[in-house]
C-alpha cells in the first residue's frame, strides 16, 4: 500500500520554488479529512500484525499465484507484507519521511516475486488487495471513533487510490527489469552450457543439470549441424541463428543453436527413427551460398563434442559453392579432409602426371574420370553425362592410365584415384 495523501501545499505567485511555504488546504473539509485520516492511521499502525495476518490469509485464499510462495515460506511472505504495510500506512501520517522507503519496498517486492516466478498480475492483485484492506480499515476505524466523520474521507479517497496505482507502476517496472535480467542470465547460462557440451569440456557431473536446463535428455541421441557461408559469399550471421529452415523430426525437441568463430552449430535431438538424418539433410532449406554439414549420430550429451567434430568434418567436405553434406553419405570425402596433408600428398602422387598436360586437356581427363566413377564404372552412362560416345570415354581413360601408370580395373588403383580426385576438389590440390 503506497503513500496515500499528497501534500496540499500552494506556492504563492512570485515566491522562489526553493523557499518553504506554509501548508495550505484547498478547503476546511480537506484539513478536517486529513486529521480524520491521521487518527485512523495511527490506530492501524498499532495493529499492523493483525492486519498483516488478515492480508496474508486473504492472499492465500484469493490469489493462487501467491499460494506456492506462502506454502514455501509463510514467515518470509508475512515479513514482506508487514514491512510494506508499515511503510505505506506510515505514509498516511508522515508522507515525506516514508515515501522513499515505501518506494524501495515496492521495488524490492517486484524484484523478489519476479525471481520466484510469481505472475505479475498476481503481484499487482496483492497490492490492490492490500490497498483495499487498508482503506476499509480506515473507514471502519473512523466510523468507530466518529461516525459523522466518515463522510470527510471522500476528500482523500482519490489520493489513496492514485497512490495505490503509483506503487503498482513501481512494482511493474521493477518486476519487468528483474525479468529481463533473469532472462539474460538464463540465456547466457544456456549459451555457456551448449558451448561446453560442443567443445567437449563439460564435466560428467554437470551433464544432468545441463540436460535439465536445456530440456535435453542426458542419454538421448543427437547429431550436430555446422553451417557457414561459402567463401566470398554473404557474411555469416552473427549471434542469432542462421536464416535457414531446419525440419524437426516428429517428436524431437527443437534444435539449440550456438555461434562459433567460423561456423554456427545446431544440436539436433533425434528420435532414433531410420533415415531421419537423411530426411534432415534433404529437407534443409538453406540460402544460396550456404555450406552445411551434418555429422553422424552420437549417444548422450557427453558425446556432443565428438558430434561437433564430425559436423565440422562434414562441413569441410562441402563444396566451396555451397550445399549440404551428410557425413554418413560422404565418408571417403571425410577421410580426405580429415587429414589435409595426406589428402594433398595422395592427390599429388596420383594426379601429378596430369599437370604436364595443357590445362584444357587436363580438365577433360579429370572431368571424364569423375563422371565414370559417378556412373559406377559405366562408360555408356558417363558418355551420356558428358555428351560424348562411350568409346571417347574409354579412350580418355586409357590415356589417363598411360600417363599415370594406374590401372582403373584394379580396385586398389580405382580407390586411390577416387580419393585423389576428392582431395583435388576439396583441398584445391
Amino acid at each position: 500500500m503506497p503513500q496515500v495523501v499528497r501534500s496540499r501545499i500552494a506556492v504563492p505567485h512570485g515566491t522562489p520554488s526553493a523557499a518553504p511555504s506554509p501548508q495550505r488546504f484547498r478547503s476546511l473539509a480537506d484539513r478536517e479529512a486529513v486529521e480524520v485520516l491521521h487518527r485512523a492511521a495511527r490506530v492501524l499502525v498499532a495493529s499492523l500484525p493483525a492486519l498483516t495476518d488478515r492480508l496474508v490469509a486473504s492472499l492465500y485464499e484469493q490469489e493462487p499465484g501467491y499460494r506456492a510462495a506462502i506454502d514455501s515460506d509463510r514467515a518470509e511472505v508475512w515479513q514482506e507484507v508487514h514491512h510494506s504495510l508499515r511503510h505505506n500506512v506510515g505514509s498516511l501520517i508522515q508522507p515525506r519521511e516514508f515515501r522513499g522507503a515505501a518506494h524501495r519496498t515496492s521495488r524490492l517486492i517486484g524484484e523478489i516475486r519476479a525471481g520466484q516466478g510469481v505472475p505479475l498480475d498476481a503481484v499487482l492483485h496483492a497490492f490492490r488487495m492490500g490497498g483495499a484492506m487498508v482503506w476499509q480499515d480506515l473507514v471502519d476505524e473512523t466510523a468507530r471513533q466518529d461516525p459523522d466523520a466518515v463522510r470527510l474521507l471522500v476528500h482523500v479517497a482519490a489520493d489513496v487510490w492514485n497512490f495505490v496505482d503509483e506503487h503498482c507502476g513501481i512494482v511493474t517496472d521493477a518486476y519487468r527489469q528483474a525479468e529481463r535480467r533473469l532472462s539474460w542470465r538464463r540465456e547466457n547460462r544456456q549459451r555457456l552450457m551448449i558451448a561446453a557440451l560442443l567443445d567437449g569440456t563439460a564435466r560428467i557431473a554437470d551433464l544432468c543439470e545441463a540436460g535439465t536446463v536445456l530440456g535435453l535428455p542426458e542419454q538421448g541421441r543427437y547429431a550436430v549441424l555446422a553451417v557457414a557461408s561459402a567463401p566470398g559469399g554473404p557474411q555469416r550471421p552473427g549471434p542469432a541463428r542462421p536464416p535457414l529452415t531446419l525440419p524437426a523430426p516428429p517428436g524431437a525437441a527443437a534444435p539449440l543453436w550456438h555461434t562459433g568463430p567460423e561456423a554456427d552449430f545446431a544440436v539436433l535431438p533425434l528420435t532414433g527413427e531410420p533415415g531421419e538424418l537423411h530426411a534432415l539433410s534433404a529437407g534443409l532449406d538453406a540460402p544460396a551460398g550456404t555450406r552445411a554439414g551434418i555429422g553422424s549420430a552420437v549417444e548422450g550429451l557427453a558425446a556432443l563434442g565428438d558430434a561437433r567434430r564430425l559436423a565440422e568434418t562434414a562441413l569441410r567436405a562441402c563444396p566451396a559453392s555451397g550445399g549440404t553434406v551428410l557425413l554418413d553419405e560422404h565418408l571417403p570425402d571425410a577421410l580426405v579432409v580429415s587429414s589435409p596433408s595426406l589428402g594433398s600428398a595422395l592427390a599429388a602422387r596420383v594426379l601429378g602426371p596430369l599437370d604436364r598436360l595443357d590445362p584444357g586437356d587436363r580438365e577433360v581427363i579429370v572431368e571424364t574420370l569423375t563422371a565414370w566413377l559417378d556412373a559406377d564404372g559405366s562408360a555408356q552412362r558417363a558418355g551420356a553425362r558428358l555428351y560424348c560416345h562411350r568409346n571417347t570415354v574409354l579412350n580418355r581413360l586409357r590415356r589417363f592410365e598411360q600417363l599415370t601408370g594406374r590401372c582403373l580395373s584394379r580396385p586398389r588403383d580405382a580407390v586411390e584415384v577416387s580419393l585423389a580426385l576428392a582431395g583435388r576438389r576439396l583441398l584445391g590440390e
